[in-house]
């Protein structure tokens, strides 16, 4: 488990810009069965997250014509029972960290997976958000 000195400004960088946290099991079942779309950043300490997956995010939910109804966030290493419980839901996909997911009605539609995140740039990523964004969201 990571201290929270190092997790809690990573953790800022996307609830400062109006993501949720998912801190317990319950929340992320509760918030999942909902109707309508949501957007699941599994936060890390990693490069690749710092460089890549939250700039890519940020770029994406900010530039985007449709975003989805909710945005939300849980940190690996440090959410422990959330993030187990989003991973549940991102079978068969095996773990990752830093991922991405979009659901609508309860189903997995998009994931983007670590080395779908290292060594591309934030753009790339916001890119094929976007792409995600419009296909599945109002």
């Amino acid at each position: 488990m990571y201290p929270a000195e190092i997790v809690l400004p990573m953790k800022a960088e996307l609830t400062d810009e109006g993501f949720g946290e998912f801190l317990t099991a319950a929340e992320v079942d509760n918030t999942l069965k909902q109707e309508g779309t949501t957007l699941v950043v599994i936060n890390s300490v990693c490069g690749c997250a710092a460089g890549a997956c939250r700039p890519g995010v940020l770029m994406a939910v900010q530039n985007a014509g449709k975003r989805p109804d909710r945005l939300m966030t849980s940190f690996a290493g440090f959410d422990v029972e959330a993030v187990n419980k989003i991973r549940e839901h991102l079978l068969p996909h095996p773990p990752s960290s830093p991922a991405i997911a979009l659901f609508k009605d309860g189903e997995l539609v998009t994931m983007v997976e670590r080395h779908q995140i290292e060594g591309r740039p934030a753009q790339a990523i916001a890119q094929h958000l976007i792409a995600a964004f419009n296909e599945h969201c109002n």
